[in-house]
């Protein structure tokens, strides 16, 4: 198996057309108002992106700022658990505000105020992105105002409060479901009544062309920061990679410079929920279709009319009805798959590494470490699996509290 370390700058990957497709999936599919600020950022992404100061910014921001690069652990106790494969963790949780979202918040925000943006705004779910979003916006002394779903903001309260310290507005959103998508739908209604002023910071690789090739840029590092250290750590490169998939960035960040290693299988897990059969799920791959939603074509939960129906997991980050659409392509080709773990295989998941390695991770990341309990046994130990630890599992708290039936 190679072990270069070819494909390790952004631009090296394969890229959209310029449409914003890849494949069949992504473009603009956008209303006319909001034409003008997505040709706008474009140019100012695509100019920017090729400035060797532009990039030692965020290079330096990562390092000092976030405290990258971030380990990869060797779970040993756990993979002697399961038997099999050596499963390494790729500990995003140990970024500062505790996920792989601050990676493109701090790319996004240095492009706004490159493009002279005084008003930050962003949608969230988990609230790690709006965390993530408020942090940067402070840091720059902006404006910020991050739309939640109210669901979302009765089971993240504590990640909803960090944002208000931090000095963001924090907006709930009660249309629809409450949740992820009716929070980006009010975020883009906001964008194109300010335009002019305001930035939106999009917290994955989803939405209208530029969004989805700018947000995997720069989540890039983490997958650059794996391939590096799991060579230096067993001479090659691993044999499978795992990241859960809501909108998509943690595990297009971790997958994309692999791409062309054909012998490094890529495993993105989706949100299983009550079951898929039940219809209270987020696998859009095992039970959705083809379509269009906010801004770009790709995979989506809807009906037989197109109507987009309700998604459905314990975990607030990966309860969305639709998928970045560099996934949709990299599951219609067959270059990875895109399995899916439970509410309750994923909290075993949880429980089962805070006990076994003393790291309590977020219930997305814990999809991925579910399905790694499924594939580290059916590989040799001289296999290795690298699982993205996309965050720390503070934020869910009062959620896994409630469901063991403790009162915190």
């Amino acid at each position: 198996m190679s072990v270069d370390n070819r494909g390790t700058a952004p631009e090296a990957y394969h890229q959209p057309d310029e449409r914003g497709f890849f494949g069949d999936f992504g473009g603009r599919f956008i209303p006319e108002t909001l034409m003008p600020a997505i040709q706008e950022l474009t140019e100012a992404f695509e100019t920017f992106i090729k400035d060797p100061e532009f990039m030692e910014e965020f290079d330096r921001d990562l390092a000092h700022f976030v405290g990258r690069p971030s380990p990869l652990y060797h779970a040993e106790r756990w993979s002697r658990e399961l038997g099999g494969a050596q499963i390494y963790l790729k500990r995003e949780d140990l970024n500062h505000t505790g996920a792989h979202k601050i990676n493109h918040a701090v790319g996004q925000i240095l492009l706004a105020k490159r493009m002279g943006k005084k008003r930050i705004i962003a949608e969230t779910g988990a609230g790690q992105h709006g965390v993530a979003t408020a942090t940067v916006a402070a840091r720059l002394g902006l404006e910020c105002v991050v739309y939640m779903g109210a669901k979302d903001v009765e089971r993240q309260a504590a990640n909803v409060y960090r944002m208000k310290l931090l000095g963001a507005t924090v907006v709930p959103v009660e249309n629809g479901s409450r949740t992820l998508k009716d929070a980006i739908n009010a975020t883009l209604r906001d964008w194109v009544s300010n335009v002019d002023d305001t930035f939106y910071l999009l917290g994955t690789v989803c939405g209208p062309h530029p969004f989805p090739k700018m947000v995997r840029t720069f989540q890039s590092v983490v997958g650059r920061e794996a391939r590096r250290q799991i060579v230096e750590m067993t001479g090659r490169l691993p044999d499978a990679l795992v990241a859960c998939v809501g909108g998509g960035c943690n595990a297009i960040g971790l997958f994309t410079p692999f791409i062309d290693d054909k012998d490094v299988k890529l495993y993105g897990v989706e949100a299983g929920g009550e079951g898929v059969e039940s219809g209270k799920h987020a696998a859009r791959f095992s039970d959705g279709r083809k379509g269009v939603l906010q801004g770009n074509r790709t995979f989506i939960m809807c009906d037989d009319a197109g109507q987009i129906t309700e998604s459905h997991s314990v975990s607030a980050g990966l309860d969305y009805p639709g998928v970045g659409p560099e996934h949709a392509w990299l599951h219609e080709i067959g270059r990875a798959e895109y399995p899916y773990a439970t509410d309750v295989e994923a909290l075993q998941a949880f429980h089962d590494l805070t006990r076994l390695e003393g790291i309590i991770p977020a219930l997305e990341s814990s999809h991925a470490l579910a399905y790694a309990t499924k594939l580290a046994p059916t590989m040799g130990p001289d296999q290795s699996i690298i699982v993205n630890l996309s965050g720390r599992g503070d934020k869910d708290m009062h959620t896994v509290a409630a469901i063991d039936g403790i009162t915190l």
